[in-house]
């Protein structure tokens, strides 16, 4: 495979090509649906594929040749999590026990991807309710990580994360309640963001809903500007949507890090484990953003033990979610799933608003960091992608040892954090680097990281 297989190019590339007409919308598809055919059987990146998806791809062809694109993805293919609601597709959420009625609407997030012109590929694989971080669920089994087979992909957004990475199209949708973005993104050397919590409008409502957001996973910065131009629109079924005016991302994101104060994280509430690949990757990031004149110190934000709070917002949310399925189904639901909202089931409300509490103060000290820093720089993941075949064995230590320790704060303060892939470690796999900034400057973290993306690249997996 080369770059001049549609299939590897990046969604501006294609664009740019549409443009020119150069290249079709019809024959892009065709180049992704072939590299579907050939690495999903294994990847297992998809719920379902979408069989009008070349009808659209011809109707966006159509309106390029006239000169008039409906939007700015029209043409280029793009994914949907099915945690997301996409109509005339059943919304699984990667369960035994949900319905398989088909939607009637679309989520916000689809609905900005369509209105813009995406062609849909299809839906993607999620742990089942997006629980967890290991990338495989009771429904539709393991999703594997291109770059290797015997690896994760991450989770909960576990079909982008390897959608992405195969070249299953450049845009990405997922969702991010403690990670299920910036997890499966930095296993599989994509560009993951949480944006601010209202930037992307919900409905609806899921099990994690006031931590949730959706985001975009792609293998550029300039590509995740641009899909989240799409997505970041106000929706009056979410209340807390905010009102912004449709905007264009990129704007500023060639701007770079010169004077931006840059604050290294070791600590948030307690010290999340890092290997040593992933200091070194740490390191060499904070290395090439002070090179381009950025001013990079150590610090420490002050946070309150951020396991214990998320701890509980977690096993409450998953107490609940079981809940609401009938007991003779709930056999079906994945073990480890259970066994949390067993545990959590009886936690009191006094505890529970003791957690909403210090995930304030968690909020209140992450604005006081950022009036100092303009970014913070952390490990995404403290290590590279584990054994895909691991099994999750006691899940609530796993959370903020294995899966999540460095990702959930940023969900607890609703701030933007995006994951940037930094380089490969020697067994071949993808290491990243975190960026988060103040709740609503997400275009400081955009400028972070493609300050980064210009200073250090890493080549695409090639399944075969």
């Amino acid at each position: 495979m080369t770059q001049t297989d549609p299939a590897l190019m990046s969604a501006e590339t294609l664009l740019a090509l549409y443009a020119r007409r150069a290249l079709s919308p019809v024959e892009v598809l065709k180049a992704v649906t072939e590299r579907v055919a050939r690495y999903n059987p294994w990847v297992n990146a998809f719920a379902a594929l979408n069989p009008r998806a070349l009808q659209a791809a011809g109707e966006s062809e159509a309106r390029w040749m006239a000169g008039r694109p409906i939007g700015l993805l029209d043409g280029v293919p793009a994914t949907v999590k099915d945690l997301l609601t996409l109509s005339g597709f059943p919304t699984r959420r990667g369960s035994k026990t949900t319905d398989a009625t088909p939607a009637t609407e679309d989520a916000p997030a689809v609905m900005g991807l369509k209105q813009a012109g995406a062609v849909i590929l299809g839906k993607t694989t999620t742990t089942e309710f997006g629980w967890k971080s290991p990338g495989d669920c009771p429904l539709h089994g393991i999703t594997r990580n291109p770059w290797n087979r015997d690896r994760t992909v991450g989770g909960s957004s576990s079909g982008a994360g390897a959608a992405g990475a195969a070249c299953f199209g450049p845009l990405h949708l997922g969702t991010d309640a403690g990670g299920s973005v910036r997890i499966p993104a930095a296993f599989c050397g994509l560009v993951g963001l949480k944006p601010s919590f209202g930037r992307i409008a919900q409905w609806p409502l899921g099990a994690f809903a006031n931590v949730a957001c959706a985001g975009p996973m792609t293998r550029t910065v300039r590509d995740n500007a641009l899909m989240f131009s799409a997505l970041a629109q106000h929706d009056l079924r979410d209340p807390f949507s905010l009102p912004d005016e449709a905007q264009d991302w990129r704007r500023g994101i060639e701007d770079g890090v010169a004077g931006l104060r840059i604050g290294v994280v070791r600590r948030l509430g307690f010290a999340p484990p890092i290997d040593a690949d992933g200091e070194a990757a740490l390191v060499g990031a904070a290395r090439l953003l002070e090179d381009q004149g950025a001013i990079v110190e150590e610090a420490d934000p002050g946070l309150p033990d951020t396991r214990a709070i998320f701890g509980r917002v977690w096993g409450v949310a998953l107490a609940r979610l079981v809940s609401t399925i009938a007991p003779e189904r709930r056999a079906l639901l994945d073990a480890g799933l259970a066994e949390v909202a067993e545990r959590e089931a009886g936690m009191s409300a006094v505890d529970f608003l003791g957690a909403e509490a210090l995930r304030l103060e968690a909020a209140h000290a992450m604005a006081r960091f950022h009036q100092r820093y303009d970014l913070l720089l952390c490990p995404t993941t403290p290590t590279a992608a584990f054994a895909a075949d691991q099994p999750t064995i006691r899940p609530a230590e796993a959370l903020w040892r294995d899966w999540a320790p460095w990702t959930f704060a940023f969900n607890l303060t609703r701030q933007p954090a995006i994951s940037v892939p930094i380089g490969l470690d020697e067994a071949g796999m993808p290491r990243a680097v975190q960026l988060a900034a103040a709740l609503y400057r997400d275009d400081l973290v955009f400028r972070g990281a493609r300050a980064l993306e210009r200073a250090a690249s890493i080549p695409i997996a090639e399944p075969a």
